[in-house]
């Protein structure tokens, strides 16, 4: 009986007869083993800031010549290509150098197609998750350069040569792009990604260390997110604080729990963001310089209204206003703001403890009618009515000298006691009087130093917020990719 197989079996059996894939496929030890490598991205899957890994869907396509594995196409039946289990052949042994999982294999062992030249073609899918160094000095408008290098595990560059793959015209300088299986990332988008062979002169020919294929992936964050959903509520919420000066000056207690609260709230963004960049000393993160701006300008606005609350709650009993502070603060300072000053000038000064100061226009009225009572003679305003009332005769008054104040009340306290001790009731309200509107008059003046603080903190607070929120966000707008990968490389290594 005649065993029957096909053609393409009795090309694997001849070519496999005396086959030892240990054996590294050069005809004489000297030889090198030249290995073409190109990789194609697939998938982004994602960068994980806080473990500084990339992790990326990848077609690894290795080729080389394996003189041992060539036949005449003449002698079996014209098969130029035959595919053959990947263990069944040598291998260079490439591995991707800064894997982070410890899973150095490929996720599916294909086969290797073979040319009747020799030529073998090697395309294995592979999920890699390797080491990114994430620079977070801009986050979230940052971009990172994640790098993936591969060499040979067990052949050095006298063995086997690492080159990268030849195109149609000219090597393969960059990551290829599968359209119909590339799956663009929401975060990440891909802005270069170019490939070069680096050469390490601080190792020698001998060593594993001293070549390597480099496929960079440089990818620009896209901040929709951030902004959306931290920029933009802890703008929102920060500047709530601001409002807190629209309050009166007197309710110290309710602007410190607006301030407070804008705090605790910061401080909740400031969890969040550590809890998404790397624990690194190295930079601060664009958000995080945003958050503790914010969150010190709060600070800020907490101290000045407890200020604000301590001007606004002084007594003349416990501090003394010189002239210099009213002046400044109820004169200059509302003329600077654009507002008339908060002193009448047609109001009469008084020299009070031997500071010289100006009644308040609000009391105008009351104090000068209380002046004008207080010149006229108190015997004239009351002894018309209380002669009469106490008996008094009219020739005891005529001849009573009335020529002057001191002189009446003489007299009275010789005439009549009892208009005597209304006399002395009478001064002693109007002194009371007096004395409660100056203080009165001073107590409102402290409150509105207090307000004019207010006023003057309030736009001290926007313009720093403001000038501060654009400032530092400018600077991570400004923050682009550069035009070309590599500094002082004129070339964009993507094709054409």
């Amino acid at each position: 009986m005649t065993l029957q197989c096909n053609e393409e079996t009795q090309l694997i059996n001849h070519l496999f007869k005396n086959y030892n894939k240990n054996i590294r496929p050069t005809a004489h030890p000297e030889d090198k083993v030249e290995v073409q490598i190109k990789m194609t991205l697939t998938n982004l899957i994602s960068l994980n800031e806080k473990e500084e890994t990339l992790t990326t869907s990848v077609w690894i396509e290795i080729q080389w010549v394996d003189y041992r594995l060539a036949w005449n196409m003449s002698e079996y039946y014209g098969l130029s290509i035959i595919r053959v289990p990947c263990k069944t052949v040598w291998l260079p042994d490439i591995v991707l150098e800064n894997n982070i999982d410890g899973k150095f294999e490929v996720a599916y062992y294909a086969n290797v197609l073979i040319s009747y030249t020799g030529w073998m073609y090697w395309l294995p899918p592979c999920i890699y998750r390797s080491t990114c160094s994430i620079e977070i000095t801009y986050f979230p408008f940052d971009y990172q350069n994640c790098t993936l290098a591969f060499r040979s595990q067990t052949y050095s560059f006298n063995e086997v040569e690492l080159v990268l793959a030849t195109g149609d015209t000219n090597k393969i300088e960059w990551v290829e792009i599968d359209p119909a299986a590339f799956t663009e990332n929401g975060e990440w988008a891909i802005i270069h990604r170019p490939a070069r062979k680096m050469i390490n002169p601080n190792y020698s020919p001998d060593d594993l260390e001293y070549q390597e294929i480099l496929f960079n992936i440089i990818i620009q964050r896209k901040p929709l997110f951030y902004i959306i959903n931290i920029i933009l509520p802890c703008s929102l919420i920060s500047s709530l604080v601001i409002l807190a000066y629209f309050l009166p000056a007197q309710a110290g207690g309710q602007k410190l729990t607006v301030s407070i609260s804008v705090l605790l709230a910061q401080t909740v963004f400031l969890f969040l963001i550590a809890q998404k960049i790397p624990e690194t000393s190295l930079s601060v993160p664009l958000i995080g310089k945003y958050l503790i701006f914010v969150m010190s300008v709060t600070t800020l606005i907490a101290t000045n209204q407890i200020v604000v609350l301590n001007f606004s709650l002084r007594r003349p009993s416990t501090h003394t206003m010189s002239h210099t502070i009213k002046h400044l603060f109820l004169e200059m300072i509302p003329r600077f703001l654009g507002m008339s000053p908060l002193v009448d000038d047609s109001e009469a000064t008084t020299e009070v403890n031997g500071v010289r100061e100006r009644r308040r226009s609000s009391f105008g009225l009351m104090q000068r009618a209380e002046e004008y009572v207080l010149k006229q003679p108190r015997s004239e305003m009351l002894f018309d009515k209380q002669r009469e009332r106490h008996g008094l005769t009219r020739s005891i008054v005529d001849t009573i000298d009335v020529s002057s104040t001191a002189n009446l009340y003489k007299s009275l306290a010789q005439a009549a006691p009892e208009i005597k001790q209304c006399v002395d009731a009478c001064n002693f309200i109007a002194e009371s009087t007096r004395q409660q509107n100056n203080i009165g008059s001073e107590i409102e003046s402290w409150v509105l130093i207090g307000k004019m603080i207010d006023k003057v903190c309030f736009w001290v607070a926007i313009l720093l917020f403001i000038i501060g929120t654009v400032g530092i966000f400018l600077t991570g707008h400004f923050n682009q990719v550069p035009e070309y990968p590599f500094p002082g490389h004129n070339k964009k290594y993507a094709p054409v």
